[in-house]
């Protein structure tokens, strides 16, 4: 029996496996889904064992637990492949903007309904299910595999930097593939060449011991909202430029090649814009809309909040102001880095009257940048071609995948992005899908990648 033989008679099972992984609420952020974030590390392990990767295992970390699995029986002389994905998931709130229960998924228009369908459950599953295909049907099974699957991803990976370096020999590996993205379109493949870092601080500004009557004080004391609204003011100008000093000196300026990259890629600016339900589009002079998305780095305000927000009027000055600020960074930015100058920037401009404290946040994550030429990000693209009919675009991507950054760092090695849902499956978002067709599309495509490593 070919491979392909395989995946189409055992379709119906691998979508009812997949029905069952997504009914698992492995929401990361949340203490009261710890266990079951155990749970679908527990079911991957199992999974795995019955591909045929029989020397899998769930291993722990500082927090939530990670999966690791190998099949090393094509030799020394055959390249390794280290498969990463994550089995953890976002909340699933609104609950009320749901059309059915997130974790109780359904399939309907040939679509597979629930959290983490598309992020990143059913992406994951498809090269386990993939390998078990070559495997299980006579085909050879070329290269040496180990599977690395996270339960920490969407809380920004905090304790998985210590587990990597801990265990680098263990994963470590020729080439690296994430299961964990996404494809530009159902008919046009992409390539991720670029993912952005992230850094991410809260603020907190402190005025008088308590709140104070403003009939009484206003006007003898500083009101730490306003301080905090000034300070945040100055961190950027009206035309998008950050005036954080020394923000931009690390920062790859975009060549030639990366423009034009760019720019081969479909994008209306008055399309975006009605889409987002704003007038136009806003950001920093000198580069297009396209490029500030793929390969500038930003400073969001995410937050800010202080004193009365009930209804009607409650005439005090708050005696404290906070806001959250994230940082999305670009090659050769550093998550510490940027901080520490954000932190100078703050203390230098700091309001009189008041106190500033500033902290980093846990998410943090180094930017990404994949060289030409690549060894296996050019395998993946002539799969891609052979398997859609057309060349992928080259992608830059403002997410973060912070492990890509990690492994890159301990092994040596480059990852390749390599996976199938699209950015209309609303991940994160609720009603969150993942196509049945680009669950086989992606089993399909990890057979006829690791067929092609084995060419090497």
């Amino acid at each position: 029996m070919s491979w392909i033989a395989y995946l189409e008679q055992n379709q119906s099972r691998f979508i009812d496996e997949l029905l069952e992984f997504i009914s698992i609420p492995s929401v990361s952020s949340s203490d009261e889904h710890f266990q079951d974030v155990v749970r679908a590390g527990d079911w991957v392990v199992a999974r795995l064992k019955s591909a045929g990767i029989v020397n899998a295992r769930a291993m722990e970390t500082e927090t939530h637990p990670v999966v690791y699995g190998d099949w090393l029986n094509a030799g020394d002389e055959s390249p390794t492949v280290l498969i990463y994905g994550h089995f953890d998931v976002q909340p699933a709130d609104p609950l009320e903007l749901w059309d059915s229960p997130p974790f109780e998924p359904i399939i309907k228009d040939e679509k597979i309904y629930g959290r983490g369908a598309t992020d990143d459950k059913g992406n994951m599953l498809a090269p386990i299910l993939a390998v078990e295909s070559l495997l299980k049907s006579g085909a050879k099974l070329p290269v040496n595999i180990k599977f690395f699957f996270e339960g920490q991803e969407e809380i920004g990976s905090p304790t998985l930097a210590p587990f990597v370096k801990a265990n680098a020999e263990l994963l470590k590996a020729d080439m690296i593939i994430s299961a964990d993205g996404s494809q530009y379109g159902e008919d046009q493949p992409s390539l991720i060449r670029g993912l952005k870092g992230l850094m991410g601080c809260e603020i907190c500004v402190t005025g008088a011991k308590g709140d104070q009557h403003s009939g009484m004080h206003g006007g003898g004391i500083a009101n730490p909202v306003h301080a905090l609204s000034h300070l945040i003011a100055s961190m950027k100008d009206l035309e998008g430029k950050i005036n954080i000093e020394g923000f931009y000196d690390d920062v790859e300026e975009l060549k030639v090649a990366d423009r034009k990259a760019i720019a081969e890629i479909p994008f209306d600016d008055d399309e975006y814009a009605k889409g987002l339900g704003v007038s136009e589009t806003f950001g920093e002079v000198g580069y297009t809309t396209a490029e500030r998305l793929a390969a500038r780095p930003t400073l969001e305000l995410n937050g800010m909040w202080g004193g009365y927000q009930g209804k009607g009027i409650k005439t005090v000055l708050p005696s404290k102001a906070y806001a959250k600020i994230t940082c999305r960074l670009v090659a050769n930015q550093k998550p510490d880095k940027i901080y520490e100058l954000i932190k100078t920037h703050v203390e230098g401009n700091t309001p009189s009257g008041v106190k500033i404290d500033i902290n980093p946040l846990p998410a943090k994550a180094d930017p990404f940048l994949v060289p030409r030429g690549h060894n296996s990000s050019e395998i993946a693209g002539q799969v891609l071609k052979d398997l859609y009919g057309r060349e992928p675009f080259e992608i830059y991507v403002g997410g973060s995948i912070p492990v890509m950054s990690m492994l890159l760092e301990e092994l040596g090695v480059h990852g390749t992005v390599f996976s199938f849902g699209l950015n209309d499956e609303q991940a994160h978002a609720p009603n969150e899908f993942f196509r049945l067709s680009s669950f086989m599309k992606g089993q399909v495509a990890y057979c006829k990648l690791l067929e092609e490593f084995g060419k090497i």
